[in-house]
């Protein structure tokens, strides 16, 4: 039985969260949270963030059963793209740069078992 969370609207370009969700793709989740912790990345908080809100909901899901961070891992994570605010700068000549602000939404799904190589 997996589990999933979902965290939308995170203020941080898609492209930069791919990088870090990269990291932990396959691996076990107390392995993921190491790796995490350890990253100088702004955006391994979110994603560590969401690995806790999907253990948790694996263990709501499963009451029955006990498993320890070392029998999950991750079995799938991927970064979609969110709504993006535009913004202008102004810019010489009364003319106006365009920014855009990014943002995304991280999906990550946990399972019990062992990881399968690719």
């Amino acid at each position: 039985m997996q589990a999933k969370a979902i965290l939308r609207h995170t203020p941080t370009s898609p492209r930069k969260m791919r990088v870090v969700a990269g990291l932990i793709r396959g691996k076990q989740v107390d392995q993921a949270k190491a790796i995490l912790l350890n990253s100088t990345k702004a955006a391994s908080r979110s994603v560590i963030q969401a690995l806790k809100s999907a253990v948790a909901n694996y263990a709501q899901k499963n009451p029955e059963e006990r498993v320890g961070e070392n029998e999950l891992y991750v079995k799938e994570i991927f970064v979609d793209e969110g709504p993006t605010m535009k913004r202008m700068l102004p810019a010489p000549m009364g003319r106006a740069y365009r920014i855009r602000k990014r943002s995304n939404h991280l999906t990550i799904v946990v399972d019990k078992g062992n990881p399968v190589k690719k």
